[in-house]
């Protein structure tokens, strides 16, 4: 019998072709890991309203890892222990307070599911809102009363490296990531969180251990998973430094890369569609 898999797979620029699809071969190939009796999850940045369909989509029934770790949660399960991790109310506010003093686009906190625009944007409604959401507009500082689980903050793109250096002042708070093009958005979440904190808590759970966790990812907010996968897979679109880190570099999230490494690495049993 084959050794069982926990693969973890990132959602934009990784599973999702740059059209937001899974292709047909990469779903095909998921469902053939499943069907030999691998554990499949998704480790994403995004929150669960905007991933939840993906999940549905693989008919997974695992744990979910969202907010870059903030919220490792299982959507089908209830009972599962949920872990839940938000940024203070008054941090919160202190870089709000940052932000608009060096003078950014606008200003995003989610609460779970729940976000707080701080003015109205088109082009940031366009990005954020999904059949799922639940959004209120009108001052941040005003309106966020509980512990956000994220902040996004939409700078001037020529105020991006001065914004994140001043945010680098409240290191021992926060982690900060840049999302990659086109979207020049900095996501901020409480100190300590990422992918790999949900990634370790799910092997726990399924007492899997890390020489069989292949993960893949291609921006920074992977850099942590990608290195504590005994696996580790940068998509050929990745940004150099996962490169760096990982053990192995794939195809791109355009040409296949989660299927051709899995179906390669794991000698899967393949079916046509």
């Amino acid at each position: 019998m084959k050794e069982q898999h926990l693969i973890a797979l990132d959602l934009d620029g990784t599973l999702l072709t740059d059209d937001k699809i899974i292709s047909p071969k990469t779903k095909q190939t998921v469902l053939n890991a499943m069907d030999e009796g691998h554990i499949v999850v998704i480790a994403t940045g995004r929150p669960h309203r905007a991933s939840i369909d993906f999940y549905h989509e693989l008919g997974l029934k695992t744990p979910m890892v969202n907010f870059n770790g903030a919220l490792i949660h299982h959507p089908t399960n209830k009972l599962w222990e949920a872990l839940h991790s938000p940024l203070s109310i008054r941090t919160a506010h202190k870089i709000i307070h940052t932000c608009q003093d060096l003078g950014v686009k606008n200003i995003l906190a989610e609460v779970k599911d729940d976000v707080y625009l701080d003015q109205y944007d088109e082009e940031i409604m366009s990005i954020f809102q999904t059949k799922n959401d639940s959004i209120s507009v009108g001052r941040l500082q005003a309106n966020l009363k509980e512990d956000p689980t994220s902040i996004l903050i939409h700078p001037e793109e020529d105020k991006i490296q001065k914004l994140r250096a001043e945010l680098d002042e409240h290191a021992e708070l926060i982690d900060h990531r840049k999302w990659g093009a086109p979207w020049h958005v900095i996501e901020i979440v409480r100190a300590g969180m990422n992918k790999a904190v949900g990634l370790d808590k799910i092997s726990r759970y399924f007492h899997i251990p890390k020489d069989r966790i292949i993960a893949f990812g291609d921006e920074d907010n992977d850099l942590e998973m990608i290195d504590y996968a005994g696996v580790g897979v940068a998509m050929g679109n990745a940004i150099d430094e996962l490169k760096g880190v990982a053990k192995h570099v794939t195809h791109s999230n355009e040409q296949d890369g989660i299927g051709q490494f899995l179906n390669d690495y794991l000698k899967l049993n393949t079916r046509a569609m």
